[in-house]
């Protein structure tokens, strides 16, 4: 998916899921399923969480940062490797893991 394209989705479904930025983690992985739901403990059903494949790693860490360090998402940029393209972001709660 396009970067633009990617950011706007993600951007959309913030909006519509609680939409102030710092409640929300962003992230790049290669494996989105076992990131959100087992490293971050994000509850599968009824959880608030979104992921895009990016048309590289590189777009992707551009994604991550434009989240992180312009709307103020949480995330740690700088993670990954050379085949994490895909973006997600979940809305944080009091039993997700950071």
């Amino acid at each position: 998916m396009l970067k633009q394209e990617l950011i706007n989705g993600i951007k959309e479904y913030i909006s519509k899921n609680g939409g102030s930025y710092p409640g929300w983690y962003v992230g790049i992985t290669s494996n989105p399923e076992s990131r959100i739901f087992n490293d971050h403990n994000v509850t599968k059903q009824g959880g608030a969480w979104v992921h895009g494949a990016a048309l590289s790693s590189q777009a992707a860490r551009e994604i991550e940062e434009y989240f992180i360090n312009v709307l103020g998402t949480d995330g740690g940029s700088g993670g990954g490797d050379f085949t994490s393209a895909t973006v997600y972001a979940y809305k944080k709660t009091i039993y997700t893991k950071q």
